[in-house]
């Protein structure tokens, strides 16, 4: 051993390990306060409200499929524009014509391309959103909120502008 390495080295290595740790969680705070986070837009709501109140819309959604039934039977969604179209009956195939339906549209990964649909035309239990816009080709979500009465239920649908199936999920 020579005497310029007795031990001396080791108080820089861990003030360089320190510094290169400080470093990285600097550098971690700086590239994730610039990225494009965006809430979550299950249920209409904030994912903290839809993670706080889980437990009572799968409650709502098993009262409301014992009393009623809704069907999303549009025939795809095109970048040109769609008309989105869903059928409410009860258990007994009546036709249901007093519900309230409000449709958001919006895009997996950004919220830039959102819409909110109210008021559609109905006519023999059948509501049919026009004016649905999808510029972007590919995936879109389709969330319904679907009232009747005090009962309600979410449906959310996927859909493709470059298929015709869509599913819900």
């Amino acid at each position: 051993m020579s005497k310029n390495s007795s031990g001396r080295a080791w108080p820089y290595a861990i003030g360089g390990a320190i510094t290169l740790v400080f470093g990285f969680c600097v550098a971690t705070i700086v590239v994730t306060s610039k990225a494009n986070i965006q809430g979550s837009d299950a249920y209409m709501t904030y994912y903290q409200e839809a993670d706080a109140k889980a437990n009572d819309y799968i409650k709502a959604r098993i009262a409301f499929d014992k009393k009623y039934k809704v069907n999303y039977i549009s025939k795809g969604i095109s970048e040109k524009g769609s008309l989105i179209s869903y059928s409410v009956s009860d258990l007994n195939g009546n036709p249901i014509n007093n519900a309230k339906i409000i449709l958001a549209t919006s895009r997996p990964e950004t919220n830039e391309y959102d819409q909110k649909l109210e008021n559609p035309e109905v006519k023999d239990g059948i509501y049919t959103f026009k004016g649905a816009l999808f510029p972007k080709v590919g995936l879109w979500n389709l969330i319904a909120k679907v009232n009747v009465g005090n009962d309600f239920r979410f449906i959310n649908i996927k859909a493709d502008t470059r298929i015709k199936e869509a599913f819900e999920f």
